[in-house]
């Protein structure tokens, strides 16, 4: 049997280590309690587009070919935009809309359904007249009926050539001096 003061002493460590293992417990991670909390499930939105085919990108960066559906979080607003070539590209707008507390919220339009515009073809340019050129020499006035001879066509006067500029006067050529001194001839 162990001595009496042994006792007091004992409970003392006893109570010491159990407040340190319940220090300890506390400081652990406690298990997350998330799983009580409702997240909004993801939602399938329908895309179609008259005609068909068309690229359908949202802002939240996903995309697709019409007819096709995406899921999506309905958390906040965002914007679907259709784009099909010889068509005007259009953008709708796509918001969370809640029914009821047990539903929660959905998405409004869906689906989304747009009509694509034929795109306006480009206007040409329209091609301006060149002006016509001026004959080079007048007409020949037309035969004249008279007993007279007619004397012969004149060609229209021909400008005068302009004066030649004299050749600039040039400066007497050297030779140039070559590695050998060798005197060439000069051309």
């Amino acid at each position: 049997m162990p001595p009496r003061w042994w006792d007091p002493i004992m409970s003392r460590v006893i109570a010491v280590m159990a407040c340190g293992f319940m220090l300890a417990a506390c400081s652990a991670t406690m298990p997350s309690l998330d799983f009580l909390k409702s997240t909004p499930q993801p939602e399938a939105l329908a895309i179609e587009s008259e005609p068909p085919g068309a690229e359908a990108k949202t802002s939240l960066g996903e995309s697709c070919r019409t007819p096709c559906k995406l899921s999506v979080q309905p958390g906040s607003e965002f914007s679907v935009t259709l784009a099909l070539s010889g068509y005007q590209p259009q953008t709708v707008s796509v918001r969370p809309e809640a029914e009821g507390a047990a539903a929660g919220p959905r998405l409004a339009p869906n689906p989304v359904h747009v009509d694509l515009r034929p795109a306006a073809p480009p206007k040409k340019p329209v091609a301006k007249k060149k002006p016509v050129a001026a004959a080079a020499r007048p007409a020949a006035p037309p035969p004249m009926a008279s007993a007279a001879p007619t004397p012969a066509p004149t060609a229209a006067p021909t400008p005068a050539p302009a004066p030649a500029l004299a050749p600039a006067p040039s400066a007497p050529t050297e030779a140039a001096p070559s590695a050998t001194n060798y005197p060439w001839p000069s051309r």
